[in-house]
């Protein structure tokens, strides 16, 4: 299953709600997807909501730390830089393989303009590496810095980093011991996260959205084992208006 890219699609130009995307890219992976590969993605989802793991995130009030990431150009980028602007819309991302983010992506892109226009700064975060960080942003034109964060330390300073299933790893190691036909469709389903993230430690964040105060303190959260639910775009420019 592949999900085409900005130059093999055309302009951009999807305004229904991300609900809308979601449920479409379900179906397709409902379609092409082998059953017994999506209940292992299934599985994995089930054990972090009952081990409560977007409970444990980083929450309402809480304070976040200092952080500097490069971003998908190499620059140095730190959390004060981004504060000094006003409030921040910070989003953790799963990487470029991922549809639902992409998705995401695409969609907060409609609305950075409006994010900045009310005084916020917007940015996103994903433990990929700066090369598909620089992929993901070029290739789907961002409005927004994407910020590398190598094996996961900010993500695991708000909660967030897990670590992939052993079912999911064995699923990807399953494609080189599988035969040409079975590799193609294997390949199609999960993917390589020690190329891709860099490192061997195959760990990922759960997706979240946080709205940061000037100071630090944590406005708005919403994090979500599932990662095929995210907050609505217009959702966060409600909350940003709505916060006094």
């Amino acid at each position: 299953m592949k999900w085409r890219s900005l130059s093999e699609s055309g302009s951009y130009d999807d305004t229904r709600p991300l609900r809308q995307i979601f449920a479409e890219r379900k179906e397709l992976i409902a379609k092409y997807v082998p059953a017994d590969v999506q209940a292992i993605h299934d599985r994995a989802i089930a054990v972090l909501k009952a081990q409560g793991f977007a409970a444990r995130a980083l929450g309402v009030g809480a304070k976040s730390l200092p952080f500097a990431l490069h971003d998908h150009d190499g620059k140095m980028v730190t959390s004060s830089d981004l504060l000094a602007k006003g409030r921040l819309v910070l989003l953790f991302i799963r990487g470029r393989w991922c549809p639902f983010c992409v998705g995401q992506m695409e969609a907060m892109n409609y609305v950075a303009a409006q994010i900045v226009a009310s005084g916020a700064s917007l940015a996103a975060i994903s433990p990929q590496t700066e090369k598909q960080a620089y992929f993901m942003h070029d290739q789907h034109k961002l409005a927004f810095p994407l910020l590398v964060d190598t094996h996961n330390e900010v993500a695991r300073q708000f909660g967030l980093a897990y670590r992939a299933s052993q079912e999911q790893q064995d699923l990807y190691r399953l494609a080189y011991r599988a035969s040409q036909e079975q590799q193609d469709l294997y390949r199609r389903t999960f993917v390589n996260l020690p190329l891709v993230n860099g490192d061997d430690s195959w760990t990922l964040p759960i997706p979240a959205t946080y709205i940061i105060d000037g100071d630090g303190t944590v406005l708005f959260a919403s994090a979500n084992e599932d990662y095929t639910e995210r907050p609505e775009p217009l959702e966060i420019l409600s909350k940003l208006e709505g916060i006094g």
